[in-house]
């Protein structure tokens, strides 16, 4: 199955309303970061693509239609090339206000997992490698943190996926505006239905607050042992 929408907009510029929409008019289904994670072969994949292995586009994208958000959105120009009938969405907002999210969300849960996790959960230590050598490593060369250098990349990624797509294959979006200019570009019938509006900025937080928690866990793991130990001693200590 060949991809008929290829999503260029960066994660957190509303890619899942645009995951959402683009089922609605029936690309069924669409590709997103949410479908990697619980997904050990998708998982897989990504990872070895990070690593500039060739796993095959077609294998990758088997069952779905259309694609959007990280990681695909990291290899837009790749997936133009090797998808030539299909049109391309850059979803969009201000950097302002996406570098504020992202660092709010995306960035925090993907590079903020304990370093602990990573030494002893291989599918974590996995996932982490995914996400850096396609997202973080890739697209931002380890600098997101530097919020001048964030910009920059921001500006020169939608600068060349203008410059690259030919008008007439290309929508620039930002999902406030509805259905009607995507519903027009992609030919479609406007839904008689609010155009979605998924915001899962509260379920982002709450992961970031259960990995907080889990920073303290080799600490009170630690302070167990040594207590337990103390007690054996005292237990058997010489009358």
């Amino acid at each position: 199955m060949a991809l008929k929408v290829i999503g260029a907009g960066f994660g957190r510029t509303g890619t899942l309303s645009m995951k959402a929409a683009l089922e609605r008019l029936g690309y069924v289904k669409c590709h997103h970061m949410m479908e990697v994670f619980p997904s050990p072969d998708q998982v897989r994949m990504w990872d070895e693509i990070g690593q500039g292995k060739d796993p095959g586009w077609d294998t990758v994208f088997e069952g779905f239609e259309a694609s959007v958000d990280f990681p695909s959105s990291s290899y837009w120009r790749e997936l133009a090339d090797y998808y030539p009938e299909a049109k391309v969405i850059l979803t969009t907002r201000s950097f302002e206000s996406w570098y504020k999210s992202a660092s709010e969300t995306i960035y925090p849960s993907s590079a903020k997992i304990p370093g602990w996790m990573k030494a002893l959960v291989p599918k974590v230590k996995t996932i982490t490698r995914m996400v850096d050598n396609t997202v973080w490593g890739r697209v931002f060369h380890g600098r997101f943190e530097d919020y001048e250098y964030a910009r920059k990349v921001f500006e020169e990624h939608e600068a060349a996926v203008k410059a690259t797509i030919p008008s007439e294959r290309l929508l620039v979006f930002e999902p406030k505006q509805g259905w009607e200019p995507l519903c027009a570009f992609l030919g479609k019938d406007v839904p008689d239905e609010p155009f979605p509006r998924v915001n899962d900025t509260a379920e982002f937080k709450k992961r970031i607050a259960q990995m907080k928690r889990l920073e303290a866990v080799p600490f009170v793991l630690g302070a167990a042992v040594l207590a337990a130990v103390l007690i054996l001693l005292l237990l058997f200590q010489s009358p």
